[in-house]
């Protein structure tokens, strides 16, 4: 499949093209907002699109030629205020969905948050952003896209554990941390597995192997 991984930049999106190239099952291809972005990607044999999730369905869906899945994992970031997280983290992925399904594409992955399904659980300081995931999520749920929403905790620049504890098992751990590298492992499994079709789950670091995990989601 043609992969379009949404902000490539970021660092989930530059672990997964890494992960895509190494397996070789699926092409990557970055859609990414500079020009210099664009270059970089070139640079080592990664074909990249410039969009603006801030741009119209339309324009967002003119980058969409020959794409068969989407994974969504750009963010506004840190230093934005809730005004770009409301703009690019909640309406830019909702923008990205319809984009999707005009185009007729089925397949959809969504790197959402921690608990963004539960209340109870969004931290007080960054709430606009759990605001705008879960229901960006519940948008996704309720579309005619084929979805798989993960939701991974405490993100790390570490080396991969290549095991993840997934969906119920999530409360039996104290540790609610992941490498960026392992939720770009999950996410690249998760393309084509099944078993992840129409499911939202929590994700952290775990004992069990990635395919093994994934596939008792029932």
């Amino acid at each position: 499949m043609n992969v379009l991984i949404v902000g490539a930049n970021g660092q989930i999106g530059q672990h997964l093209v890494d992960v895509l190239k190494e397996e070789g099952k699926h092409t990557p291809i970055a859609f990414v907002r500079k020009e210099e972005q664009v270059k970089s990607f070139e640079d080592k044999g990664v074909e990249a699109r410039l969009g603006d999730l801030e741009a119209s369905v339309d324009d967002i869906k003119g980058k969409m030629d020959g794409i068969d899945a989407v994974v969504f994992t750009a963010g506004s970031g840190g230093s934005t205020g809730p005004d770009k997280t409301l703009l690019i983290d909640l309406d830019g992925a909702v923008k990205v969905m319809e984009a999707a399904e005009a185009n007729g594409i089925e397949r959809f992955v969504m790197v959402s948050a921690f608990g963004a399904d539960d209340r109870d659980k969004w931290n007080e300081e960054i709430k606009p952003y759990y605001v705008a995931k879960h229901y960006a999520d519940w948008w996704l749920m309720d579309s005619e896209l084929t979805y798989t929403i993960i939701r991974p905790g405490a993100l790390k620049n570490e080396d991969s554990k290549e095991t993840v504890l997934i969906k119920d098992a999530i409360e039996e751990t104290d540790d609610y941390s992941i490498p960026r590298v392992d939720v770009a492992r999950v996410i690249a499994a998760s393309l084509d597995n099944e078993k992840t079709f129409r499911q939202a789950f929590d994700l952290t670091t775990g004992d069990s192997i990635i395919e093994e995990a994934l596939n008792q989601l029932q």
